[in-house]
């Protein structure tokens, strides 16, 4: 289905200007289909004059729809749709006319011209099924009198609003709880939804009669509702923007929609919606994300406890060889705690591997050679990775550096300090390429990966192929040393 721009651009001459002001009133029509209890479509002058484009469709969650298919991007000639032609040209509120017959349904159709700066730049056409239409109750009364005064707005040029948006996603609607009130900001009229909100804030009589801003006072402590002139703008009807207000374990957003008609304010809609289990899943998840955190920063914690603990059993042991191991043990324990150490300070389960890959490169360096004998660069980056994918990829890029700088160069380099290794990283589409390569002395002579007794050569392609889902091959690199790669999949 094209989009409003996307039609203006091809069928009209609409400016910018234009087609922003038609957005914002697309941003809040659903009130006003809400409200009238019908359909909305905004039709727009075609460039060569011949018609309208359906620019945009609306239909209301308090009625039957008159539309059952998508007429969004459908053209219409003039003379097929007589009160849209009508309202363009005069200017005015077009409601004459008998019902439409929709598949045995009869329509009432209402054309509103849409004003921008004193011209007419589209029409709204306001259709009503009329097998809903019955005596209306005192609340449909309300809706339908504050629908008519938007559209006379609309067609004024006074609506949409061009001040302050509502910040929130959970925006009230119609339906959420509604309540007019008079030019001084007295209430004239409450929907049942909106009166049980005010009676979860204890209020024990009707709100009718009460100026909503002074009630608000009353039921709700200084500390828990906005500033005293936010207050008294939203709630006394004089400004078109929301704020939220929490009192007692009970949250509610409350909307103002000023009502001039006239040009002459004669009062404001108010929109509010009760959004206390929003916002306590809110803190849940806020109290979990920071447990989570917490969680990481521990075992990271326990992780560096068990790594010292063998690094003190090390000095104590004359075996080179147990020596050996238990180093190795404390690096790929030392991995893991560097993952949980970044994943106890971001906020989700992902993590920027380059600093991790960074870490473990000096780790290892740190670790397995003499200092400033080896040097580890990398080329590309790694990006953000998942928590659990990034855990199991720092064990193998710490087995892969290991290897390179243990069996690569010895305890030292063979050239006086200048050993490289160099980590190259590349994305390609839904696969990450990751190459270690270096400068020493290559692999052995008929080295055979399959049949290699190495446990650290075992851990990297376990992890690689089980773990990861990747593939891990060995071979010689451009320097003439050993070259490791790795291939997986990303999620």
């Amino acid at each position: 289905m094209p989009s409003l721009p996307a039609i203006a651009r091809r069928h009209t001459d609409l400016g910018d200007a234009d087609v922003a002001w038609l957005q914002l009133l697309q941003a809040d029509w659903q009130i006003v289909a809400d409200l009238s209890f019908a359909d909305l479509v905004m039709w727009l002058p075609d460039r060569q004059g011949h018609g309208f484009w359906a620019g945009g469709q609306m239909r209301p969650t308090t009625g039957p729809t008159s539309y059952v298919d998508d007429i969004v991007g459908t053209f219409a000639a003039h003379g097929r749709r007589p009160l849209v032609d009508a309202a363009y040209e005069q200017g005015r509120i077009v409601r004459e006319g008998d019902p439409e017959w929709r598949d045995d349904v009869p329509v009432r159709v209402e054309a509103i011209p849409v004003r921008r700066d004193g011209r007419v730049i589209a029409v709204i056409a306001r259709n009503t099924n009329l097998l809903g239409v019955r005596t209306p109750s005192r609340l449909e009364i309300s809706y339908l009198q504050t629908a008519a005064d938007l559209t006379q707005m609309i067609a004024a040029g006074y609506f949409p609003a061009e001040g302050q948006r509502s910040d929130h996603a959970d925006s009230p609607r119609v339906g959420d709880g509604f309540i007019r009130v008079d030019a001084s900001g007295r209430v004239v009229y409450a929907s049942p939804n909106a009166l049980s909100v005010y009676r979860k804030l204890g209020l024990a009589d009707d709100l009718a009669g009460h100026a909503l801003a002074e009630l608000t006072r009353e039921l709700v402590p200084p500390r828990k509702r906005p500033d005293e002139e936010t207050l008294s703008a939203v709630l006394g009807g004089r400004a078109h923007r929301d704020t939220e207000i929490a009192s007692g374990g009970i949250a509610l957003i409350m909307r103002a929609i000023p009502l001039r008609p006239v040009g002459e304010h004669i009062g404001a809609l108010i929109l509010l919606r009760d959004v206390s289990d929003l916002r306590h899943r809110d803190r849940e998840l806020v109290t979990k994300d920071a447990t989570i955190r917490e969680i990481h920063h521990r075992v990271k914690n326990n992780l560096q406890t068990v790594a010292a603990l063998l690094r003190l059993q090390a000095r104590r042991i004359d075996s080179e060889e147990a020596t050996s191991a238990l180093e190795e043990a404390v690096r790929r324990v030392g991995s893991i705690a560097i993952v949980h150490d970044i994943l106890s300070q971001s906020v989700g389960e992902t993590v920027e591997f380059d600093d991790i890959a960074d870490r473990l490169a000096k780790l290892v360096t740190e670790v397995g050679a003499e200092p400033g004998a080896v040097r580890v660069v990398r080329v590309g980056e790694f990006g953000v990775l998942p928590s659990e994918q990034a855990t199991t990829l720092a064990m193998v890029l710490t087995e892969l550096l290991q290897n390179a700088v243990e069996h690569g160069f010895g305890s030292s380099a063979e050239d006086g300090g200048n050993g490289l290794v160099t980590v190259r990283v590349r994305r390609r589409g839904d696969v990450l390429e990751v190459t270690v390569d270096d400068d020493g002395r290559g692999l052995p002579e008929g080295f055979d990966l399959d049949a290699t007794t190495s446990l650290g050569l075992s851990i990297v392609r376990t992890l690689v192929e089980s773990e990861l889902g990747g593939h891990l091959t060995l071979g010689t690199s451009p320097e003439g040393g050993a070259s490791a790669r790795i291939s997986l999949p990303l999620d």
